[in-house]
């Protein structure tokens, strides 16, 4: 309407679409933690058996 009221409905659907959007954002960043976590702490049990293997094996 060019009075600005227009239809609740279609705000609404817009803001299904954005939160939406923003759900699935937030997901995909979440997922993406998780996956730095995980490098991160098999990182970390790499140097950790390789310092073991070393102090073990020193002269």
């Amino acid at each position: 309407m060019p009075d600005g009221l227009g239809d609740p409905g279609d705000h609404g659907d817009h803001d299904d679409e954005s939160d939406r959007r923003h759900l699935a954002l937030e997901k995909k960043r979440e997922r993406f933690v998780w996956y730095y976590l995980a490098y991160f702490l098999f990182g970390i049990h790499i140097v950790a058996f390789v310092m073991i293997y070393a102090v073990t094996h020193a002269k």
